[in-house]
């Protein structure tokens, strides 16, 4: 039973309340009583207008989902339907010429290019892993992946003839990044001070460990030690190459975690305080052993002159709130009403970030006193204001100078897509930080359009007109009002956490399109897709692009235009849906799960979180509404993927079986988000997955 605490008439977990006051309101200095009174207050204001923009948002699907039936079956005219979208307000007029005016920005964000993680803030050893990430071997990474092309390192201890291999290609990296005078290698030489630099500022200093050097921004630390196994055996004494990885960190309260009441938020917040405060502990078994994870110190180097200076050794961190759709029972309002969680968000999150600003953390987050808030599920430029307000509102209520809250903007929803120049402006002076997302902006755009005929199927999508135009659009847009040098500009996550081979390859393109950051699965990739930034000034790139594609390419509509699918390709999609559906869904419902590496229909681990789940449901929702697929031959792919499920989880003792369990929480969610997916607010899976997950917490 919850118990709950009652605070200037509105109702709150007593525990999520004792939280606050004595963790973070008692250390700032903070009044309780004006605390609670103001933040009554805000949610009076507020929590009104967060339902009028959900209203709104139910209004424009109405009237788009009627305009498509009455022209269902006609080519889509672009001028017509512009000319619709505009005249209901879908489509608002294009600002004017501006330059966002964000202040006080971390050189992480701002002037530095580099990998971003993603993390779920309710799992502290994660959190610390990706905090930490900040720095990391490339040697490790290397030889416990396939981005080295060389054989799988032999079991049982140490591979030598791997060892060699990557100890090559660092060698390889370091001609690339530092190349030496004189035309030598760094193979030639042979200890720290044998060899000069072709371009010799790119020398920093010495650390405790080697020696420190920068390359398009980002550090590379040469570990020489010949007391080391690794350095014993090295020509030069090289141990490690140490590379500056992960420069941003997103600690995410959003889609990769499953949070839907009191004791969930009380946990976010709790780990969030954790890292913010510096001292956030996690201790656990593994390999016999138990082991205690903290935050890393900085990293100090002394220069020519014999300053000493210092690197931070751990990732800036954003925090990511939930949308503006969900609402959560820790707190009731004065009707009786729950309090929508991003309200609730924002006041925690910034109160607790104040705690940096003002000085009360052990290392540190931003030295620039701002704290960083990611915004995901926006739709367009009116909802990007009421963030805007509201952000002012917990500015006042901390005490806190104005912009000190800086915002991130998940470019993830059609109607920010199509509007995304006036969203930024409607923040243009607090925002850090655009980012498109593949799967959630997928899944928006089947469900905007989804009464105007079967879409194509889903694998199909990456190749489309509308995403290309998407993705190309946001940096244009982006570098047209100014956050090239100013905020980050980023592509989405490499979802194959074990095929790093494959990122190497691949996510350089990233950079190539102008994105100065791009999420990764893990702290190893991090390390990778670093070197890509070694190879290429994102910066530089920047300066030569900026094509803004017209609307009429972004709002080309995904139809199957007169598509034929044999019965086995309906099979195939509907197998490839409902796995992914049951593999994420079995974890979010009955574990509490919200991101792990779940293997698909391939047996491949991807990294998944409720964009997977979005995508998937409404496709087959899609299908099912316009009869491409019958209600049966969707339940025969659930219940055959049921059983493949339970085999790829076989090794987990906690997994609760979904063959023979039908009327249990997860095999039941995963039906709704199909059979009731064309009723979902734009598609969203939470509402759904916060029903059937506190039905299991309940049981």
């Amino acid at each position: 039973m919850t118990h709950t605490a009652t605070r200037a008439g509105i109702a709150i977990d007593a525990k999520l309340a004792e939280f606050l006051e004595n963790e973070v309101l008692a250390p700032l200095g903070r009044d309780q009583g004006t605390f609670w009174q103001g933040f009554a207050a805000l949610l009076a204001e507020f929590a009104p207008r967060n339902r009028a923009l959900l209203a709104k948002r139910d209004e424009l699907q109405a009237k788009i989902d009627a305009w498509h039936v009455e022209r269902r079956g006609k080519p889509l005219d672009q001028g017509e339907y512009q000319a619709f979208l505009r005249d209901i307000g879908y489509l608002v007029p294009e600002p004017g010429d501006f330059t966002i005016g964000t202040q006080n920005v971390d050189p992480e964000i701002a002037t530095m290019a580099g990998p971003q993680l993603v993390v779920p803030v309710l799992n502290a050893r994660f959190l610390l892993n990706a905090a930490n990430a900040r720095w990391g071997s490339l040697y490790d990474a290397f030889y416990g992946t396939d981005a080295l092309d060389a054989p799988p390192a032999r079991p049982g201890g140490y591979d030598e003839a791997r060892g060699a291999a990557v100890i090559a290609r660092g060698r390889e990296f370091l001609d690339q990044a530092l190349p030496l005078a004189d035309g030598r290698s760094w193979t030639d030489i042979e200890g720290d001070h044998d060899g000069e630099l072709a371009d010799e500022s790119q020398y920093v200093g010495k650390t405790d460990k080697g020696l420190m050097f920068r390359n398009n921004g980002l550090h590379i630390e040469v570990v020489f030690d010949r007391e080391s196994p690794i350095g014993r055996t090295d020509k030069a004494g090289i141990a490690d190459i140490n590379c500056e990885a992960a420069l941003t960190t997103i600690c995410d309260c959003e889609d990769s975690v499953a949070a839907v009441d009191g004791e969930d938020k009380l946990l976010a917040y709790t780990n969030w305080l954790g890292v913010i405060r510096g001292d956030l502990e996690d201790t656990f078994e593994k390999g016999g052993k138990t082991l205690t994870r903290k935050l890393a110190g900085d990293k100090i180097y002394t220069d020519h002159d014999g300053n000493q200076h210092s690197v931070p050794g751990r990732s800036l961190l954003f925090v990511r709130n939930v949308g503006h759709l969900m609402t959560n029972p820790a707190i009731h309002l004065a009707d009786g009403s729950e309090v929508p969680e991003g309200i609730m968000d924002a006041v925690f999150t910034s109160a607790i970030g104040a705690l940096d600003v003002e000085g009360h953390a052990k290392y540190g987050n931003s030295r620039h006193g701002s704290i960083y808030i990611v915004k995901p599920k926006m739709h367009g430029p009116e909802e990007c204001a009421f963030t805007n307000d509201l952000f002012d509102a917990v500015e006042d209520l901390l005490g806190l100078p104005r912009n000190t809250i800086k915002v991130g903007v998940m470019d993830e929803e059609r109607r920010t897509s199509a509007n995304l120049g006036a969203c930024i402006e409607a923040v243009k002076d607090r925002v850090v930080f655009i980012n498109t997302g593949f799967l959630d902006r997928t899944g928006d755009e089947i469900h905007t359009s989804m009464q105007a005929g079967p879409m194509i199927r889903k694998g199909e999508m990456k190749s489309s007109k509308w995403l290309t135009a998407y993705e190309k659009r946001n940096v244009g847009i982006g570098l047209k009002h100014g956050l090239s040098g100013k905020a980050q500009i980023g592509k989405g996550m490499w979802a194959a956490p074990d095929l790093m081979g494959q990122m190497m390859v691949e996510k350089i393109g990233h950079l190539k399109a102008g994105a100065n950051t791009a999420w990764v699965p893990s702290p190893t990739a991090a390390t990778l897709h670093a070197l890509h930034y070694h190879q290429a000034d994102v910066f530089e790139i920047q300066k030569g692009l900026g094509e803004i594609p017209p609307l009429d390419e972004l709002l080309a509509i995904p139809l199957a235009q007169g598509a034929n699918w044999s019965e086995d390709e309906l099979r195939q999609e509907l197998d490839n849906n409902a796995q992914g559906l049951l593999g994420y869904v079995v974890r979010w419902v009955d574990q509490g799960v919200g991101c792990s590496k779940v293997p698909d229909i391939n047996d491949v681990g991807l990294m998944e979180d409720r964009a997977t789940l979005r995508i998937s449901s409404q496709h087959m929702a899609n299908w099912l509404l316009h009869g491409v697929v019958t209600e049966d031959q969707v339940m025969d792919s659930m219940r055959r993927m049921a059983a493949k499920v339970d085999a790829q989880n076989a090794g987990d003792p906690a997994y609760e079986p979904l063959v023979g369990n039908e009327d249990g929480p997860a095999f039941r969610a995963a039906c709704d988000l199909v059979f009731k997916g064309v009723a979902q607010p734009s598609g969203y899976t939470e509402p759904l997955l916060h029903s059937w997950r506190q039905v299991k917490k309940a049981s």
